[in-house]
């Protein structure tokens, strides 16, 4: 198996991994700020640069179905605080991020604006509700106090939450090999 990495203009920095094993098939996934491209060995320059195009829209696609715009993201935020806060927690600005990495989310009360890390998109909703839920509580109160996690407790799914980002920071720590058919890559047939 060969690795090329290259740039797309636009689309960030693909790598290509062709296999001799591979016949028929092509797929493609994202590992971190890169997108990985599987391809059979023997496939032509044409055909890779082809592929990598079909490639790369099938998980622009896929991407754009499971990740809300920062308007959708406002609207949610205004339901949750709706229906866990009364309504009190109400946030100027509510957007994604992509200089979060060591934090899910993160508020600036005395500007009500919250931010959510790009690293959610994707994540089960009811995870994606949990960090935007926990955001909306700190422009209610600011620390991680008991009057704070009150705020939380009409959440039903909040350890359920915690528990699954706890797991994907755990994993984050494990050194990664990508499985055939992995959550988040697509596949295509030539």
């Amino acid at each position: 198996m060969s690795a090329d990495p290259l740039k797309s203009a636009d689309r960030g920095l693909v790598e290509v991994r062709r296999s001799a094993r591979r016949r028929r098939t092509v797929s493609a996934y994202r590992e971190g700020d890169r997108t990985i491209v599987l391809l059979p060995a023997r496939m032509s320059a044409d055909e890779e640069k082809r592929w990598i195009g079909v490639m790369l829209d099938k998980l622009a696609a896929q991407e754009s179905r499971r990740m809300p715009g920062d308007r959708e993201l406002a609207e949610r935020a205004e339901h949750l605080s709706r229906q866990y806060l009364q309504g009190r927690a109400r946030p100027a600005t509510v957007r994604w991020v992509t200089n979060q990495n060591t934090r899910w989310g993160s508020c600036t009360p005395a500007e009500r604006s919250i931010r959510l890390s790009h690293r959610l998109q994707g994540m089960p909703e009811y995870v994606l509700d949990y960090v935007l839920l926990h955001e909306l509580a700190h422009l209610l109160v600011p620390g991680h106090g008991p009057r704070f996690w009150k705020l939380l407790e009409g959440y039903p799914r909040t350890e359920r939450a915690r528990g699954f980002l706890e797991g994907v920071v755990a994993a984050d720590r494990l050194p990664h090999v990508p499985a055939a058919g992995e959550d988040g890559s697509v596949t295509g047939t030539r």
